[in-house]
């Protein structure tokens, strides 16, 4: 069984150093206007490719470029203008949907991966895509039977892609899913002319609805508030089917989600594709994994389409169903390498021995810690107040100004 790739979501500096050390083998990310998280998340400029391809060259993780919005006559030289940057930064390719960007990108050698707004559902489309593009996402419907048939018929007929090398299917594993078809949503576009296929997207999916006759006499609130927002999608529980069916590459949805979601569900997938490929995987570990990625941002779980339902399951509230969320407590203020003691600023809150905290920046990316010891002017102390300069012993190398934010359990 080859190795599985896992490709992580990045929209902030913490993000990408955090995806390196949980194990991704490749990152993926916007840079300016022409994506679909344009403007829902946080997004890199040009000036940031060098520095993200030396990054993750250092450490042998792949980079895509996602440029998977429609593009108009006026961006047209813009686009050219990013896919050169991209290729001059040795970017490992771009994610494109837009016939403009898959021929231009063609054109200078960059690699091309279609993306799912294609909505790749069967073989005769793998086919016609293959000229362009050698890894494919297909679309979010399909079922993994689905799936498998084209992976075995991709080897059968041993279809090439663009570069000469046998065609690679990626699916959608983990992260937030949309009511539309592969995306294709015009709500918000109706409702505020601010299309989702232009990276947009009000989310107006996401909200109760009532409904009222056209007298406005009546007024029935639905049983299920959430009717057209699915809950995020899950496949770790069946990761071995995943893998047998074939696919070579697994997303992970979320660029604009938090550093600790890509650090929790990248370590969960890396470790559960390792135990797949191992034949150590166990319904013990799933159960282990599926509490980890319930403490991250998540609207519920659901497996999606791929085992073969008709129909979607709904979120049963607004936002993230996570267990645990994050509380801003301070900053580093200094870092005692010899000591392996670190300065705190304390700015909100309070932290007591024995608390787990996130301590985060764009240099160290995340790390998850509990407090053994806190001291007050070199004297031990129960709990620190607002305002304190405090010390706590990691043997962590932290920076200063990265942020300490303590780890609370949600209420139920």
């Amino acid at each position: 069984m080859q190795k599985i790739e896992i490709t992580a979501p990045v929209g902030t500096w913490e993000s990408v150093i955090t995806a390196i050390h949980a194990g991704a083998d490749s990152v993926y990310f916007g840079v300016g206007v022409l994506n679909m998280r344009a403007h829902s998340s946080v997004n890199f400029s040009l000036r940031d490719l060098e520095k993200i391809t030396k990054i993750c060259r250092e450490h042998g993780v792949r980079t895509y470029l996602t440029m998977n919005t429609i593009i108009y006559d006026k961006e047209v030289m813009l686009m050219k203008k990013m896919i050169d940057s991209a290729k001059k930064n040795g970017i490992s390719a771009i994610i494109a949907s837009d016939q403009a960007v898959i021929q231009y990108a063609r054109s200078v050698g960059m690699n091309i991966h279609m993306s799912t707004q294609t909505n790749i559902s069967n073989l005769e489309a793998v086919k016609y895509w293959s000229q362009y593009a050698d890894v494919m996402v297909t679309a979010r419907e399909l079922s993994l039977t689905q799936v498998a048939s084209i992976t075995r018929a991709i080897k059968r007929n041993k279809i090439k892609g663009a570069s000469g090398e046998s065609v690679r299917i990626e699916i959608f594993a983990h992260g937030a899913l949309c009511m539309a078809i592969s995306g294709k949503c015009y709500l918000s576009l109706d409702q505020y002319n601010a299309s989702a296929n232009r990276g947009s997207c009000y989310q107006l999916c996401r909200r109760p609805y009532k409904v009222t006759d056209s007298d406005g006499e009546v007024e029935l609130e639905v049983d299920n508030e959430y009717i057209m927002s699915p809950k995020d999608l899950c496949t770790i529980g069946f990761l071995d089917k995943i893998l047998t069916a074939g696919v070579s590459i697994l997303k992970i949805e979320g660029r604009g989600r938090s550093p600790e979601y890509v650090k929790t569900v990248v370590e969960c997938y890396r470790e559960a594709a390792t135990a797949v490929e191992e034949g150590t995987y166990s319904q013990e570990k799933v159960s282990g994994w599926l509490k980890r990625l319930e403490r991250v941002y998540n609207r519920g779980f659901w497996d999606g389409y791929y085992l073969g339902r008709k129909m979607g399951e709904w979120s049963e509230k607004h936002g993230s169903v996570a267990t645990e969320y994050k509380e801003y407590v301070g900053k580093i203020t200094n870092y005692f390498k010899k000591l392996k003691v670190a300065e705190i600023k304390m700015e909100s809150g309070h932290l007591a021995p024995g608390d787990r905290v996130y301590i985060q920046g764009p240099t160290t990316g995340v790390i998850e810690f509990t407090v053994p010891e806190i001291r007050v002017d070199l004297i031990s102390v129960a709990k620190t107040v607002k305002g304190d300069n405090c010390s706590i012993p990691i043997d962590i190398f932290l920076r200063r100004a990265d942020k300490i934010y303590k780890i609370i359990c949600a209420k139920t």
